[in-house]
Protein backbone atom coordinates (compact mmCIF):
# COMPACT_ATOMS: atom_id res chain seq x y z
CA UNK A 1 0.00 0.00 0.00
CA UNK A 2 1.22 3.25 -1.46
CA UNK A 3 0.56 6.37 1.10
CA UNK A 4 0.14 10.10 0.42
CA UNK A 5 4.02 10.33 3.18
CA UNK A 6 5.75 8.12 0.64
CA UNK A 7 5.21 10.10 -2.85
CA UNK A 8 8.28 11.70 -4.16
CA UNK A 9 8.55 15.47 -3.91
CA UNK A 10 7.56 17.11 -7.33
CA UNK A 11 5.40 14.40 -8.25
CA UNK A 12 1.79 13.70 -8.48
CA UNK A 13 -1.00 11.01 -7.17
CA UNK A 14 -4.28 10.29 -6.79
CA UNK A 15 -6.16 9.54 -3.78
CA UNK A 16 -7.56 5.72 -3.72
CA UNK A 17 -8.93 5.59 -0.23
CA UNK A 18 -9.39 7.25 3.31
CA UNK A 19 -8.30 4.64 5.92
CA UNK A 20 -9.03 6.89 8.85
CA UNK A 21 -12.32 6.68 11.52
CA UNK A 22 -14.63 9.57 12.67
CA UNK A 23 -13.51 12.47 13.03
CA UNK A 24 -10.17 12.07 11.18
CA UNK A 25 -11.46 10.78 7.80
CA UNK A 26 -14.30 13.45 8.07
CA UNK A 27 -11.50 16.32 8.90
CA UNK A 28 -9.47 14.81 5.81
CA UNK A 29 -12.54 15.10 3.60
CA UNK A 30 -13.44 18.70 4.46
CA UNK A 31 -9.60 19.65 3.54
CA UNK A 32 -10.68 18.44 -0.22
CA UNK A 33 -8.96 14.96 -0.13
CA UNK A 34 -11.44 12.58 -1.49
CA UNK A 35 -10.81 9.48 -3.39
CA UNK A 36 -10.47 10.15 -7.17
CA UNK A 37 -9.12 13.51 -6.58
CA UNK A 38 -5.38 14.17 -7.96
CA UNK A 39 -2.63 15.71 -5.48
CA UNK A 40 0.27 17.01 -6.18
CA UNK A 41 3.44 17.46 -3.29
CA UNK A 42 4.83 20.77 -3.45
CA UNK A 43 7.66 20.18 -0.73
CA UNK A 44 8.01 18.56 2.78
CA UNK A 45 9.86 20.70 6.25
CA UNK A 46 12.84 20.48 6.80
CA UNK A 47 12.11 17.49 9.85
CA UNK A 48 9.49 15.67 7.57
CA UNK A 49 6.10 17.26 8.95
CA UNK A 50 4.02 18.83 7.82
CA UNK A 51 3.63 17.74 4.13
CA UNK A 52 2.51 20.85 1.42
CA UNK A 53 -0.02 19.78 -1.39
CA UNK A 54 -1.69 21.64 -4.02
CA UNK A 55 -4.85 20.02 -4.16
CA UNK A 56 -8.01 21.12 -5.92
CA UNK A 57 -6.54 24.77 -6.63
CA UNK A 58 -4.89 25.38 -3.87
CA UNK A 59 -2.22 24.44 -1.39
CA UNK A 60 -2.74 22.25 1.69
CA UNK A 61 -0.20 21.51 4.35
CA UNK A 62 -0.91 18.51 6.40
CA UNK A 63 0.98 16.20 9.27
CA UNK A 64 2.59 13.25 8.21
CA UNK A 65 0.45 11.38 10.49
CA UNK A 66 -2.69 12.34 8.55
CA UNK A 67 -0.72 11.58 5.06
CA UNK A 68 -0.16 7.85 5.96
CA UNK A 69 -3.88 7.41 6.52
CA UNK A 70 -4.73 8.58 2.87
CA UNK A 71 -4.09 5.53 -0.07
CA UNK A 72 -2.29 6.27 -3.15
CA UNK A 73 -1.76 5.19 -6.76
Amino acid sequence: MKTLRNVAIGSHAVIVKLHGEGALKRRIMDMGLTKGTDVFVRKVAPLGDPLELSVRGYELSIRKGDAEKIEVE
